[in-house]
């Protein structure tokens, strides 16, 4: 068993502020007349499905054609949801969350590279992100993918249990040394960091990458975090499996909750390659495993560290209620909720405003490379359940407050 984590504190129920996510004054403080009025006039768009579906269409079409739209898209949906290009524009965005006591995590979402010289680039600049967490606790974590730094068919073929051949096995000793010298090097700078959940049929090889690093950096605190899908009908028994598993070699369990972010394309394969589905039969069953897996951590907060990855405000709520029963301080360092940048903003300030730890994942790459990052942002805004309805009606009351503070 690891010793028991330090800074888990207790405060009586009655001295934790309220939460309200309906405070826009809160949620939208930071933001300028000017800048919400252009979030308003974006959500406005989204909230239509096929104007999103036609625009993604055309976007494509024009990088295909390297038509010169790119300060079109760096000035809408890039400025929503992404950081800046580099490290270094980012440093604007960080500040700005900082004083509003909000996190960064930076995220480089390149995606779609498949050369060995592409993965060495990525581990550069992951390590990059790693160095500038280490040097401000602005930056409570840094974040990887790990079909960031290697091919996704060789991680299927890990999966599977085919017999690599030599060319393979020398690629996959590369995969195994870059996912360690990011963790090592999280490790040496103090930096907490999580690897990233992605389809489920190369999960279990990043299950098995994640389980290796914590059972090699955690013996002392919460280093590398796993990401749990709760939409997943596996997962909640992976999630105690797992803690079992922690216990028994003496390490600190890091887990990001998260629901899951491949529903369609699970689906989709599961029912052509003829194998059990694996997401849950029903969002209300997604939704019971997530609070449950909330209490579980909880409730074994000595060996597990927290981050609640959602921008579902009853789980939220969920969580804020339950710290409270069992007399947890809002800002134990090792429980954090996370929401992406230009996404729920009444839920991350008003966390924030009321002590608890929050931080935004902050995307960040050249415009051209990111865009399969922004087109999933625009079709997840387009296909969760009242998403850009909830973002754009709550950008319309803070306008309408703040025009009736005018009169």
């Amino acid at each position: 068993m690891p010793e028991a984590v330090q800074g888990i504190t207790e405060v009586k129920p009655n001295a934790v502020r309220p939460v309200s996510f309906e405070d826009t004054s809160i949620a939208f403080s930071s933001q300028s007349n000017f800048k919400l009025r252009k979030t308003y006039w974006l959500f406005s768009l989204m909230n239509h499905g096929w104007l999103v579906n036609l625009g993604t269409f055309f976007i494509k079409i024009a990088l295909r054609l390297h038509l010169p739209i790119k300060f079109l898209i760096k000035n809408t949906i890039f400025e929503q949801f992404c950081g800046g290009e580099s490290i270094r524009d980012c440093e604007s965005t960080i500040q700005h969350l900082h004083e509003a006591n909000v996190g960064t995590i930076l995220d480089y979402s390149v995606e779609g590279e498949e050369t060995e010289k592409s993965f060495d680039e990525t581990t550069l600049e992951i390590l990059r992100t790693i160095e500038r967490a280490s040097e401000s606790a602005d930056i409570p974590f840094s974040v990887f993918k790990v079909t960031g730094i290697a091919s996704t068919e060789l991680l299927e073929a890990v999966q599977l249990g085919d017999s690599l051949n030599k060319e393979q096995k020398v690629e996959f000793e590369k995969v195994m040394k870059r996912v360690d010298m990011l963790c090592r090097r999280a490790h040496e700078r103090n930096v907490r960091i999580f690897i990233d959940a992605e389809e489920s049929w190369i999960q279990d090889t990043i299950d098995s990458l994640a389980y290796e690093m914590m059972d090699r950096y955690n013996h002392e605190r919460p280093v590398v975090y796993n990401t749990y899908q709760m939409y997943r009908w596996e997962s909640l028994a992976h999630l105690q499996r797992d803690t079992a598993e922690a216990q028994a070699k003496g390490y600190f369990l890091g887990v990001k909750l998260v629901r899951g972010a491949y529903l369609e394309k699970e689906r989709l394969r599961s029912h052509e390659e003829e194998y059990q589905d694996p997401i849950q039969a029903t969002k209300e069953d997604t939704d019971r495993d997530y609070n449950t897996a909330i209490d579980f951590c909880l409730e074994h907060r000595d060996v597990i560290s927290i981050c609640l990855g959602t921008h579902n405000e009853a789980s939220c709520q969920y969580c804020i209620e339950r710290m409270k029963e069992l007399g947890v301080l809002p800002d134990d360092p090792h429980i954090y909720f996370s929401q992406l940048l230009g996404m729920s903003d009444n839920i991350s300030y008003n966390l924030a405003n009321a002590g608890y730890n929050v931080a935004k994942y902050v995307p960040y790459g050249p415009v051209d490379s990111v865009m399969p990052y922004l087109f999933r942002r625009a079709d997840e805004n387009k296909s969760i359940a009242g998403q850009s309805s909830r973002e754009f009606n709550l950008v319309s009351d803070e306008l309408k407050r703040r025009k009736n503070c005018r009169l």
